[in-house]
């Protein structure tokens, strides 16, 4: 069995949900998001069950509608920093996690000995374009930043023309072995002789923003975490996490939000270092500059604020 074939993890629960409340907010439209929830299910019938879970139903025919319909193009654009910039260099990687070929997207300062590291974790769609310009961007800034394919057991992101396929991937994959990808990730970057190997951080976004919590509970090597809006890792692991972890939210993101005192409350406990932030009036995915819930103002705030983070806890 494949994973494109194993049941819906906990965090595809997670996506499955997102999508819901992006279809009653009016992000997605209808036919959309029966498309993608059937690329999660596999068939019809586990769509009708997933859309209950939901709360939501569906006729046949509107599913064999849905079924028929064309992905929507891979979004573009947002590339603040080109690959061909001056002052970084970039390059495609592989590096091993037991069996599996691990893929990555490395963007490094030109003409700098040694840096700090940072694992950069996608959103739900995978190692596309904006990512990889996040990592530049922190590139240019002046860390080396490795962005991980976590599609990379079914041959990376770029083999699947439709980005719902990756998700349902990501959705279908025992969490355990998305975090494993990452820690080998966390390794591999430390045994680089351009990485300073004791100053190693993490940083990820909605999907990749729990992964980078769950990262934090698995990798005692890290010395810093900047999750945005990531889902809450499992409690009871919080007192593993070593790193000092920024965690960025949206005010007007209430299904995440709502985990937010139990971790707060797990964090303190366990004297894990950390800070939560908060960011007033915007929605999720709002650092996103290639989709519709972009704030530029906020967006800027929170990279600033993380790249004070990492200054603090990777630079000294």
């Amino acid at each position: 069995m494949t994973d494109m074939d194993a049941p819906v993890t906990d965090l595809g629960r997670y996506i499955l949900e997102e999508w819901a409340e992006d279809y009653r907010a009016g992000r997605l439209d209808r036919r959309e998001f029966l498309r993608r929830v059937l690329a999660m299910a596999g068939s019809q019938a586990a769509a009708l069950a997933l859309l209950s879970s939901v709360g939501e139903a569906a006729s046949a025919a509107e599913l064999g509608a849905a079924s028929a319909q064309a992905p929507p193009p891979r979004q573009t654009g947002g590339v603040t920093v080109p690959a061909d910039d001056p002052v970084i260099e970039v390059a495609s990687v592989t590096f091993r996690q037991e069996s599996t070929s691990v893929l990555g997207y490395l963007a490094r300062p030109r003409n700098r000995p040694q840096s700090p590291g940072l694992v950069v974790v996608h959103e739900n769609r995978g190692l596309v374009e904006h990512i990889k310009d996040v990592a530049r961007r922190f590139a240019k800034v002046g860390y080396v930043a490795l962005a991980v394919d976590l599609a990379s057991h079914e041959g990376g992101t770029d083999r699947f023309q439709d980005s719902a396929q990756v998700t349902a991937l990501l959705g279908r994959t025992p969490p355990d072995q998305l975090v494993a990808m990452l820690v080998a990730a966390v390794q591999y970057l430390g045994q680089q002789p351009f990485v300073r190997s004791d100053r190693l951080g993490a940083v990820g976004w909605c999907f990749g923003g729990g992964m980078t919590w769950r990262l934090a509970t698995a990798s005692p090597q890290l010395r810093a975490a900047v999750p945005f809006y990531g889902s809450n890792p499992p409690l009871d692991q919080v007192p593993h996490i070593r790193a000092a972890v920024l965690g960025i939210y949206a005010e007007r993101d209430e299904r995440i939000n709502q985990g937010i005192p139990a971790l707060r409350e797990a964090l303190q406990r366990a004297g894990v270092v950390h800070e939560i932030v908060i960011y007033p009036g915007v929605e999720h995915a709002f650092f996103n500059d290639t989709g519709p819930r972009y704030n530029p103002q906020a967006a800027r705030q929170a990279w600033e604020r993380a790249l004070d983070w990492f200054g603090r806890y990777l630079e000294s």
